[in-house]
């Protein structure tokens, strides 16, 4: 995992709370990536942009070990 990713914040990026369930985090990441697909906004790099931050988000955040890291990381823990 990337130390560049503790400034990110997936959670605000997928819209959930900190303490959200993987249900909750994969429904949302559904709910965004529909959305902001490059399909279905052709031409619109922002929306492509984000698409592609979303996507990291949910790889970090439905994988538990890598969610743990990056919470602890975040909270200014050593990852080790």
């Amino acid at each position: 995992m990337s130390r560049d990713w503790v400034e990110l914040d997936f959670y605000t990026m997928l819209e959930v709370a900190q303490d959200a369930e993987l249900i909750v985090i994969k429904r949302a990441y559904r709910r965004l990536a529909q959305d902001l697909h490059p399909d279905a906004s052709p031409g619109d790099r922002e929306a492509e942009e984000r698409f592609k931050d979303i996507a990291r988000a949910y790889s970090v955040l439905s994988d538990l070990s890598q969610r743990t890291l990056y919470d602890r990381m975040r909270a200014g823990a050593d990852p080790d």
